[in-house]
């Protein structure tokens, strides 16, 4: 079961990259932040309930609930047009992360780790570098934020790799560092929506002293 939540956690990568809608990629994150809840209850059986409950909460509902309703919230707060405007077409997205994904099944050959699961590794490491990726070729600060997101879940599913030995203070360490990186982000969304207008990366180059 944890292997078909894995691999349908895979394909919202594929959806991410051809979708153009803001919202869609706010609903992703809902659904990657489901599918990491269960795919933590499905492989931290053996973990302690404390820890357990802690990663969850976080979860389903940092991940699932908080986080896309937040960022939902910035969005119509600053009347950002729900367009993503990629700066490739949708279509070389797809390839590259078909790409991304395939070259790192295959370079999850050589590496040889005893407790290592390799699908996790593979799931995680293709998402964190899709997710650079997305923060490369997104236009929108607000879509590098949901980006970033995405690589720290390719994160949390890569401390997954390693079976029940996740330690708390990591875990919520990797949690503390995405919400504050977030509200940072966010409120630097505000400043730069009283510049540009619609939150667009390309205007930047305009900003200057006074």
């Amino acid at each position: 079961m944890t292997d078909i939540l894995l691999i349908i956690f895979s394909i919202t990568l594929f959806y991410f990259a051809i979708a153009n809608r803001l919202m869609t990629y706010v609903r992703v994150l809902t659904v990657q932040g489901l599918l990491i809840c269960g795919i933590a209850i499905l492989s931290l059986h053996e973990m302690n309930i404390l820890n357990l409950a802690t990663i969850l909460i976080e979860t389903l509902v940092v991940k699932a609930i908080a986080m896309p309703v937040f960022i939902s919230h910035v969005i119509r707060k600053n009347g950002i047009t729900r367009e993503a405007e990629p700066s490739v077409p949708n279509y070389v997205s797809l390839i590259i992360t078909t790409a991304i994904i395939g070259l790192t099944f295959l370079g999850s050959r050589l590496v040889e780790a005893v407790n290592l699961n390799k699908l996790f590794f593979v799931v995680a490491l293709s998402t964190i570098l899709c997710g650079l990726y997305f923060i490369a070729t997104r236009r929108k600060v607000i879509t590098h934020v949901i980006c970033y997101v995405i690589v720290e879940n390719g994160a949390f599913i890569l401390s997954l790799a390693q079976g029940n030995e996740m330690p708390l203070m990591v875990n919520l360490g990797v949690l503390l560092d995405v919400l504050v990186s977030v509200f940072l982000l966010a409120i630097f969304i505000n400043k730069v929506d009283d510049i540009t207008g619609d939150g667009d990366v390309s205007h930047l180059n305009q900003l200057k002293d006074n």
